[in-house]
């Protein structure tokens, strides 16, 4: 049996130290991007020593997937625990509340829009592949909501709602990236208005699929 320190065994502290380089990974890409970002910032900024960095990432860009990772699993919690609360109620007063959780937990926190939304396209396959998951998740996650209200379609009709439910997302997505370009991150009233923009687009999209 391993040594407990702090009250930690081998594997929590490990785990604990996974967290506090994803932290100043976060911090330091926010600041100055993936490219003037270096694995010894990340360590420095941490107080956690190359070694064990490279006991648990391989190299910059499998550091920046699992923050993507970390960032996409808190961000699918939050929602499915939004939806959780509004079981019982109808779309019409759902798909604002979640579509308020999904911006809001994207955007609250600055450094997360940056590296999220700033900074990932075009960095490696790997992570272009990740971005892609995550878009999946929440496209499927739209296909449960119009599943539980509008029923099962017939077979034939099940991949083109998956087809509008991934042109949605991208879109909101789009919308949140153009957004960013001459955005304050500061300003709830900008981060309000692009809500209001992406309900709008939600509703216009969802409207089309059911005529």
């Amino acid at each position: 049996m391993g040594r407990t320190i702090r009250g930690l065994d081998a594997g929590q502290r490990r785990a604990e130290r996974r967290e506090h380089l994803l932290d100043a990974a976060l911090k330091l890409f926010a600041d100055n991007g993936y490219l003037g970002t270096s694995i010894e910032q990340i360590c420095s900024t941490a107080y956690i020593g190359t070694k064990s960095f490279y006991e648990l990432f391989s190299s910059r860009e499998e550091c920046y997937l699992a923050l993507l990772k970390r960032t996409s699993e808190r961000l699918e919690e939050q929602v499915a625990g939004a939806a959780s609360q509004a079981a019982g109620t109808n779309e019409r007063q759902e798909a604002p509340m979640l579509l308020s959780v999904f911006v809001h937990s994207l955007l609250d926190d600055p450094r997360i829009t940056k590296v999220t939304f700033g900074m990932a396209s075009g960095i490696s396959e790997s992570v272009e592949r990740q971005r892609r998951t995550n878009r999946r998740w929440a496209a499927g996650f739209l296909v449960q909501i119009w599943d539980r209200y509008d029923g099962p379609p017939p077979q034939e009709q099940r991949a083109v709602r998956h087809s509008v439910a991934i042109g949605l997302v991208g879109g909101m997505f789009d919308l949140i990236s153009d957004w960013l370009l001459d955005a304050d991150l500061d300003d709830q009233n900008q981060v309000e208005t692009l809500l209001d923009d992406i309900t709008t687009f939600y509703i216009t999209v969802r409207r089309g699929l059911l005529t």
